[in-house]
């Protein structure tokens, strides 16, 4: 499915082609909940980041959160980075170079009408905001951490995993 996404002040367009485009994926680590949670957890899709096109490059920002290593203390550079327009903030994709053949839309960013999922997972609850309560429904996973499927196999779980446009 070809996803057509931008900024909040257009300076920034993008399309990626995604096979997993339904938004179920609820996150409530600090770094989403506050680079793009409105409901305190932000929503990420999966795409294909060989098929990214932007219009507007030079209005991208680049956000890379330091992370503590549990085991040494140190403090290093998350390998996922974050885009967003410098203008009017709005976070756009997330790019890890662990995965560096996708790439992850902001459900937000994108002006595509996404299908409606039949669940949710509810992700990163352990390091969740007090006032963000996850609104549950029958049929949505709960994780404190990350969930033990990927957005791959989730939507191949469900059946929704779409063929290339």
């Amino acid at each position: 499915m070809l996803l057509r996404g931008s900024c909040h002040c257009g300076r920034v367009r993008f399309s990626v082609e995604s096979a997993q485009p339904y938004p179920f994926n609820r996150c409530y680590c600090s770094i989403c909940r506050k680079t793009a949670g409105g409901g305190g957890y932000a929503v990420n899709l999966g795409a294909d980041h060989a098929s990214l096109a932007v219009e507007g490059f030079e209005h991208l920002g680049e956000y890379r959160p330091l992370m503590t290593d549990p085991e040494s203390g140190d403090r290093r550079p998350d390998p996922g980075r974050r885009y967003f327009c410098t203008h009017c903030g709005s976070a756009l994709w997330l790019w890890d170079s662990r995965w560096p053949e996708l790439v992850h839309p902001q459900a937000s960013a994108i002006d595509t009408p996404l299908p409606v999922p039949p669940a949710r997972t509810h992700m990163m609850l352990g390091s969740r905001a007090g006032w963000a309560e996850p609104e549950l429904r029958p049929g949505d996973l709960v994780f404190d951490d990350y969930p033990d499927e990927s957005l791959a196999e989730w939507h191949a779980r469900h059946g929704l995993t779409l063929p290339p446009d």
